[in-house]
């Protein structure tokens, strides 16, 4: 498809710094495809109400980490040009891959040094040596700790990798430790929330308990490329990168006795939905799954594992659009994001929320 179809305008002012206080208090677009009403207008704290007793809520859990380090070269001439990275994939102990702001000034050899003070390092410092450069910018590192001691390191010098159109308009702070986290994190490994899931708290997740709703937890570290435009013209030529994920066997098993029964899947989140679709057969079961997975879902796509999807509300020409579209239908989902606009919803990783029915639901 074309990549143009799935572009919109948005008035930077609906682009949300800071996200709803409590979260539970943002607001949420209630998409019924051919239904009616087909668009509502609620709040997340409405969530208990719109689900039935028996649904099940599917949330990613991954936890992320503070992947976005400032440092400079070093070693090479007498010059020590700047330099940010953000970590995207660990690949094991010692290496990550990353992307480079100011890639011109890396060469495959060259030592990165990052922070300046610290309980972990000598000197308050932590190397990385540039095995790998790849075009647009990203790279190969091998860092000179491993292991736990490398993670603190990480963790001691980094700030919260804050999508593009926060960053831009802000810098990261102590309080996005806490804001850019959801209340389910608990393996490391993102280096983008699942922005889903930063509505929940624990009174709403008591109230959604007792209307009888269940909660599942599946894994899906989230790279960097989750912000990436799509490029290309076509879908087509788009190449996802890819992710590593887990649906346990028992959540499997939990999720496929509750669909038999009447109970509707949940997806939270795109990196929910896009593992649950990983980890689903043909025939809609689902079966444990633990590898990486770079599925690319745009319209026409026949969905197997999940019936609603909570998400958030996402870049044009950006995949989780796409997404969206492909879930309930590209002219419900431009005719939703205009009403979202002209009736000031907040947009994007800290803003508001939609609740998607699929695009089958008015049929």
């Amino acid at each position: 498809m074309r990549t143009d179809l799935f572009d919109f305008d948005l008035p930077t002012d609906r682009i949300a710094l800071r996200p709803a206080s409590p979260r539970d208090a943002a607001r949420l677009l209630v998409v019924r495809p051919g239904g009616a009403p087909d668009l509502e207008d609620r709040g997340v704290g409405d969530l208990p109400d719109l689900l039935r007793p028996g649904d099940c809520l599917v949330v990613n859990d991954s936890k992320v980490i503070a992947a976005r380090l400032n440092g400079r070269r070093i070693g090479r001439g007498s010059s020590e040009p700047s330099i940010e990275a953000t970590l995207h994939k660990r690949l094991d102990g010692s290496h990550w891959r990353a992307f480079i702001l100011g890639a011109k000034k890396v060469q495959v050899g060259d030592i990165l040094r990052f922070g300046t003070e610290g309980r972990v390092c000598f000197l308050g410092e932590v190397d990385a040596q540039v095995l790998q450069k790849d075009e647009g910018g990203e790279v190969t590192l091998s860092f000179s700790f491993h292991g736990p001691v490398l993670d603190q390191a990480i963790a001691e010098r980094g700030a919260m990798p804050l999508p593009p159109y926060i960053a831009s308009r802000r810098a990261p702070d102590e309080q996005d430790r806490s804001d850019y986290q959801t209340v389910f994190a608990t393996p490391e490994g993102s280096v983008a929330a699942p922005t889903a899931g930063l509505h929940f708290t624990e009174k709403l997740l008591a109230r959604l308990k007792e209307r009888g709703v269940a909660l599942h937890k599946v894994t899906l570290h989230v790279g960097a490329g989750t912000f990436l435009p799509v490029k290309a013209d076509d879908t087509e030529a788009h190449q996802m990168h890819a992710e590593f994920g887990s649906v346990p066997a028992e959540v499997a098993e939990a999720l496929n006795t509750a669909r038999a029964k009447g109970g509707r899947i949940v997806a939270v989140g795109s990196t929910a939905l896009r593992l649950l679709e990983t980890a689903a057969g043909e025939d809609g079961q689902l079966r444990a799954f633990a590898g990486e997975t770079a599925i690319f879902i745009t319209p026409g796509y026949k969905f197997r594992a999940a019936d609603l999807m909570l998400t958030n509300f996402h870049l044009p020409r950006s995949t989780l659009f796409m997404l969206v579209a492909a879930f309930s239908g590209l002219d419900a989902m431009q005719r939703a994001y205009r009403h979202a606009i002209a009736t000031g919803y907040r947009f994007y990783s800290y803003g508001d929320a939609c609740l998607l029915y699929p695009a089958s639901y008015g049929v």
